[in-house]
């Protein structure tokens, strides 16, 4: 029952978090002009869509992989690189999202850094970056004690679920602060809510109910790799019974 209830939860993410991508495309092509890298307000427009698409959709599936009920038996290492290869595509994604916005921000001399949301979110790529490096260099390379690796292992998963908890706050600060941007001038203000607001916060509650859900199954601890005493059972579970 437990593998039969991981893939339905797995389709459902599956299915938020390409609601999640495709929604954020659809906002800034319908709204806002499409995308273009020129530096004008069509560079900026891939901000939103990389950041969602790699700091919160990527990473997440990226963190699941240890979920995966086929990886509950036989050699760890090669969901060990598939784990550090999807996190490293998503972290390329999300550098390439900072760089869309700080290139718009040069072009247009406009300050970079100074909100709140951009506080929020330096400092979640910051922390990614450091979560990888220490994920590689103590988890992946086979230089590292099991004692140390042991020691390491909460602080590595806290820090997981912190960075998801804080890019999913990022969005929503950053989902806010573009539609105060673009509808302050607007002969329809935010808080009358006219379309382009109604389905912005409908992407924002969809991407919120997207990192809820993933933070529930990483911390079921019936979905986690289990302890070599359990193996057998988890086997069963995964084969089904004779």
């Amino acid at each position: 029952m437990a593998v039969e209830w991981f893939y339905l939860s797995a389709l459902a993410l599956f299915s938020l978090g390409s609601m999640c991508i495709l929604s954020t495309i659809y906002w800034m092509r319908y709204w806002h002009g499409g995308f273009a890298w020129d530096g004008t307000i069509l560079t900026f427009n891939w901000h939103p869509v990389l950041m969602v698409t790699g700091m919160v959709v990527l990473y997440s599936a990226a963190s699941l992989a240890y979920r995966l009920p086929q990886s509950w038996v036989g050699p760890k290492l090669p969901w060990k690189l598939g784990h550090a290869a999807m996190h490293l595509m998503a972290f390329i994604l999300t550098v390439l999202g900072l760089a869309a916005v700080f290139n718009f921000h040069n072009h247009e001399k406009i300050p970079n850094l100074y909100s709140l949301h951009s506080w929020l979110g330096i400092t979640t790529v910051f922390l990614f970056a450091c979560q990888w490096f220490l994920g590689f260099v103590v988890f992946l390379l086979p230089w590292a004690s099991v004692r140390l690796r042991s020691l390491l292992k909460p602080i590595h998963v806290f820090f997981g679920a912190s960075i998801l908890s804080l890019a999913i706050a990022s969005v929503i600060s950053g989902i806010n602060e573009k539609l105060f941007f673009s509808l302050k001038n607007s002969t329809t203000s935010y808080s009358n809510l006219p379309g382009e607001a109604v389905f912005a916060n409908s992407a924002g509650m969809l991407v919120v109910v997207f990192g809820l859900l993933v933070l529930y199954i990483l911390q079921a601890s019936s979905w986690k790799r289990p302890e070599p005493g359990l193996q057998a059972e988890r086997q069963t579970l995964l084969h089904g019974e004779e």
